[in-house]
């Protein structure tokens, strides 16, 4: 009888040291009661500007390149999930670059080449022109102050950071995943994109925030093996309701070579 007593007391301390010791190493897992918690936080992220807004500025555009530097300011017109037009405004003359991109169809304009370019908003052509590999989703969401969505079933862990910043990643089954940090007036400060294999893609940082605005007042984003390095600062930035989408297509000026991007 003994013998059983000191065997189930040494089995049940064995029990209580293996707990403490897992309870120790493991890292933060977000408890189901605190992902809700986190969702509120990334929807008060997510929402802040809403589907029917839409948003409008100057944006000072500064690109550094292996090449150099390169400034611009354009006329700038988001809307969320993917939206986008953009003019780039030269110091004298009219303007010389036109972009429009919705869900399906993508054209770009370039007058003094007498070019028109048409395809489908994906990374690979959006590369053709911009600084960077994205999809029209991916563009609008940075450019509109949130993070990009992961396709695919979410899951979320959190951590603290000195301070009062939070650390929120997301991960999904194809192994892709983005951390954001969030400041401590629940605004997005960080975002940070991976892909499968876990390789960092690019980081944007959010800065500038004004408080009767919902949207950073400028936004840098960098590319992790170092070929560019985009900042757009806004100035005279309208969010209003959307009525009127036309907006986003271009017309087309007759005598222009259409050029198809596959």
């Amino acid at each position: 009888m003994q013998k059983q007593s000191f065997r189930f007391l040494k089995i049940l301390f064995l029990l209580v040291i293996t707990y403490v010791n897992m309870a120790c190493s493991s890292p933060v897992i977000v408890a189901h009661d605190a992902v809700t918690e986190t969702e509120k936080v990334l929807l008060s992220i997510s929402s802040a500007i809403g589907g029917d807004d839409l948003v409008s500025a100057v944006a000072q555009i500064d690109l550094v390149a292996a090449g150099g530097y390169y400034p611009a300011r354009a006329a700038l017109i988001i809307k969320k999930p993917s939206y986008l037009r953009l003019e780039i405004i030269p110091p004298l003359g009219p303007p010389d670059f036109f972009l429009a991109a919705t869900t399906q169809k993508m054209v770009i304009i370039i007058p003094s080449k007498g070019e028109l370019y048409r395809g489908e908003p994906t990374g690979r052509n959006m590369a053709r022109f911009l600084p960077w590999k994205f999809g029209i989703e991916e563009i609008v969401a940075i450019l509109a102050g949130t993070y990009p969505p992961l396709a695919g079933e979410v899951i979320y862990e959190r951590h603290l950071e000195d301070g009062s910043n939070m650390r929120i990643e997301m991960k999904v089954r194809s192994g892709a995943a983005q951390t954001v940090i969030v400041g401590s007036e629940g605004r997005l400060n960080k975002l940070a994109r991976y892909d499968e294999n876990g390789r960092l893609l690019y980081t944007a940082e959010f800065a500038d925030y004004d408080q009767e605005k919902p949207l950073a007042g400028k936004v840098t984003v960098s590319m992790a093996d170092g070929t560019a390095s985009i900042t757009v600062k806004y100035s005279n930035l309208q969010i209003e309701k959307a009525r009127d989408l036309s907006v986003f297509d271009l017309p087309e000026p007759a005598g222009f070579r259409t050029i198809m991007m596959p």
